[in-house]
């Protein structure tokens, strides 16, 4: 069955990290490049962070040197490593397989000031 499933969000303090992932099944992870995206109340969905199948990654201007996407091949897993969190990133976050319909069911991750 094909699926995105995504860990448990949170709350966290200003300042603080979070770690989020996406489980793919191997069909997705092996061919298709990965990305996560966010969607804050009131705003259109924006994309964060992508990798590629082999590896290369970009950001979102407001996000670069603060969080990085990575992936573990043995896990069919991408990460999001969230490090000095804002509170404009509290946000429902999305994994999605790029160019699919395969989205991830959303984690809300709220940032306090």
């Amino acid at each position: 069955q094909v699926q995105l499933v995504e860990s448990v969000g949170g709350l966290v303090q200003a300042g603080g990290s979070l770690r989020l992932s996406c489980t793919a099944s191997a069909s997705i992870f092996n061919f298709y490049n990965m990305a996560w995206y966010r969607q804050a109340p009131g705003k259109q969905r924006e994309l964060v962070a992508d990798s590629t199948v082999a590896g290369s990654t970009k950001y979102a201007a407001s996000v670069n040197g603060r969080f990085a996407i990575s992936k573990d091949n043995t896990k069919n897993t991408v990460y999001l490593e969230m490090n000095n969190l804002k509170p404009e990133d509290t946000a429902v976050y999305y994994c999605n397989a790029i160019s699919t319909a395969y989205w991830g069911q959303g984690i809300q991750v709220t940032v306090s000031s």
